[in-house]
């Protein structure tokens, strides 16, 4: 075996496949996307946003309930991810990752250092929720792998900046791949919700509850 085989053997080792399936509500208008969770051994539950310092879950607790502990499980550092299922299905809000299988390049949760092995299916995600007309992401990581997956993807300096949005138009493909036709979607960059990312929880309370008002969740 050569050098080259042994590291393309340790290289294929490393690939994770994200952990989670998407939350997919029939009546969906709007599907929230991320990338890839942190390693299992900071998980406070089997479910997207898994770590309980992550904002998430506080943050939409604020939003739709003005409670930052709406979601959380009494004093434990856990959030109830049956209690937010059932939420999403009630509002009408998916969530499906960006990422289906990555490498993490440092061992950690770091977008800027996640290499994006294998990017979401849009083609097999979207006719489970054919109502939904707004994507938004949790990041710059994000944006950029749904961006890539146009047909002619805008330049870098034509990316959405935090809390703006962008036309995203889709195009399907059909199983032979031949062009099918082009869903009009749109896209918004909302802030991250990592504590790592250097905004105040009120100011990212702030930015998620201006987005859901104007997309008519509130």
């Amino acid at each position: 075996m050569n050098n080259n085989s042994i590291l393309s053997e340790a290289r294929t080792a490393e690939v994770e496949t994200h952990p989670f399936a998407p939350v997919l509500p029939p009546e969906a208008t709007v599907m929230m996307m991320g990338t890839f969770p942190p390693t299992a051994d900071k998980w406070a539950m089997r479910f997207h946003y898994p770590n309980f310092y992550n904002d998430m879950w506080r943050i939409y607790g604020s939003v739709f309930f003005d409670d930052v502990d709406y979601f959380r499980v009494g004093d434990e550092k856990r959030f109830d991810p049956e209690r937010i299922r059932d939420f999403m299905f009630e509002r009408g809000i998916a969530s499906c990752p960006t990422v289906r299988q990555a490498i993490r390049e440092t061992g950690n949760a770091s977008d800027k250092n996640l290499t994006v092995v294998t990017p979401v299916d849009l083609d097999t995600i979207l006719p489970q929720v054919p109502k939904v007309e707004t994507l938004f992401t949790t990041g710059g990581k994000a944006t950029e792998v749904l961006l890539n997956l146009l047909a002619k993807p805008p330049a870098k300096s034509k990316y959405p900046k935090t809390n703006q949005s962008i036309d995203y138009p889709y195009e399907w493909q059909s199983d032979n791949k031949e062009k099918a036709a082009v869903q009009d979607l749109t896209l918004y960059r909302l802030p991250s919700t990592s504590r790592a990312y250097p905004l105040a929880l009120d100011k990212k309370v702030a930015a998620y509850k201006e987005f859901f008002k104007t997309i008519g969740k509130l």
